[in-house]
């Protein structure tokens, strides 16, 4: 659910603008709202896992997700959707923060990675998948019902939870970092709106000038803060180790380049090729399948392969696919992107498993909450960041080349007498996105290869 809940809206959006008149503004808050309240609060989720125990925090974000979907199923109006998402997310954080330290209390040795390759399987291809699931429910109940499926479901998993699931916590835990939570959060939030609202409002704009600066002042504020608490939300000398340093990397770079980009793939086969939801979501089969094809392998490999072999060639693999996609034209059909998305599903289900067994694997057992969280919290700030930045530079080269028409053909809406030419803009705003996420992939690919060492896991659980 959480993660089929990143990718499930977006081949709603076009739905959801007309039928609730949503600008792309809005329609970009639309996944960032989930994204941000994910990226947020997933740290303090895990903090407060540790100390009161992982099952009931666990149970009580099932409780706040399920809330929240209902909330959006029913939404009457944009802004009310965009604050049903933000809470979905609230209950998102919480269950992600905690559902690897789960997984590592209850699988040891090869288990734990056959588990967190399941887990990787689930994760990758959920997000894949999230587009047909989405143009199925969209075009035969309507798109209220891609969050009102999530209450039986939630009610089910609810139920599991509190039968199946084995408690445990950090008996050492001192307390909530309430500071760091405040500042961490607040700096996040001002950062995004920023890059959301930079090209409406324009990047010098007094606004825009003021929350960029707010964001770095509660960030650094953040940084001082877990320095001098006794009990952190996050340990910052976690980042003296090496591995642990190019997880975060890792996770924030997958999710910034390849996740990020499931928005405008969307957008590109609705509103330029004009499929329907459902016919949109049936050409990502290629990244679903091939995910969960790989990511079961990948998590086995894990178990006596080193993982930074596997994530830096996951994230080598992806790279690879944007720039096979680079070179759209206006005439160009889906199939222009299929060995993208072949490669770009293999690159996914190659990274996620040995991801995942990193990032509690270069933490203490007792702080596997806190571990689960950063790097979940380093996944939804790529997001969340991904497709704000992802979206100011796409905003930007529509309206330099259409001047203030851009606006409408980013959100769909295209004269008649500019189609050409608007056809002409957004494909070759796709192809400097390519390159942007190629890059990015790149980052996270060198990071894996040269800091995850396997003398920085504890049992030494990363490989040869």
């Amino acid at each position: 659910m959480l993660l089929l809940d990143v990718t499930v809206v977006n081949v709603a959006l076009p739905d959801i603008q007309r039928d609730l008149h949503a600008s792309f503004s809005q329609l970009q808050w639309v996944i960032d709202a989930y994204a941000l309240s994910l990226a947020a609060l997933t740290l303090t989720a895990g903090s407060l896992a540790d100390l009161l125990g992982r099952k009931r925090i666990f149970a009580l974000g099932v409780v706040i997700f399920t809330g929240g979907s209902l909330l959006c199923g029913l939404a009457p109006t944009a802004n009310f959707l965009i604050f049903a998402r933000g809470l979905q997310g609230v209950g998102g954080a919480t269950m992600f923060a905690v559902s690897l330290a789960l997984l590592a209390h209850e699988f040891h040795g090869r288990e734990r990675g056959t588990a967190f390759g399941i887990w990787g399987a689930t994760t990758g291809g959920a997000v894949a998948i999230g587009p047909l699931v989405g143009g199925l429910i969209t075009e035969s109940l309507g798109w209220r019902w891609i969050f009102l499926v999530n209450v039986p479901i939630g009610a089910a998993a609810f139920a599991i939870t509190l039968m199946k699931v084995a408690e445990s916590r950090d008996p050492a835990h001192g307390g909530v970092d309430v500071p760091g939570v405040l500042t961490f959060s607040g700096g996040l939030f001002l950062l995004v709106f920023g890059l959301v609202r930079g090209n409406s409002e324009g990047w010098t704009s007094p606004l825009i000038l003021g929350v960029l600066v707010g964001s770095v002042v509660l960030l650094v504020a953040f940084l001082l803060v877990e320095l001098r608490s006794e009990r952190p939300m996050l340990d910052l000398r976690l980042f003296g180790r090496p591995a642990f340093v190019g997880a975060q990397i890792a996770a924030f770079t997958l999710s910034a380049s390849a996740f990020s980009m499931f928005l405008y793939f969307t957008l590109y086969l609705q509103n330029v090729l004009g499929y329907s939801p459902l016919q949109a979501g049936l050409r990502f089969l290629p990244i679903t399948l091939l995910s969960f094809i790989v990511a079961p392998i990948s998590g086995k490999l894990s178990a006596h392969t080193p993982v930074r072999l596997l994530m830096g060639a996951g994230l080598a693999v992806i790279t690879i696919a944007f720039l096979v996609m680079h070179g759209l034209t206006a005439s160009s059909g889906w199939t222009a992107l299929l060995p993208g998305f072949v490669l770009l599903g293999a690159g996914v289900g190659l990274v996620n498993p040995p991801l995942a067994s990193t990032a509690v694997g270069v933490v203490p057992p007792q702080s596997t909450g806190m571990g689960s969280g950063a790097n979940s919290t380093f996944r939804q700030v790529g997001i969340a960041t991904g497709i704000a930045a992802l979206g100011a530079a796409f905003e930007h080269h529509l309206t330099s080349t259409l001047g203030s028409a851009g606006h409408g053909v980013a959100s769909g809406i295209v004269p008649p007498n500019l189609r050409a030419q608007a056809t002409a803009a957004f494909v070759s705003g796709m192809n400097e996105l390519f390159l942007i996420s190629a890059a990015i992939a790149v980052v996270g690919a060198v990071s894996s290869f040269v800091l995850i060492r396997r003398r920085d896991f504890y049992g030494r659980s990363g490989g040869q």
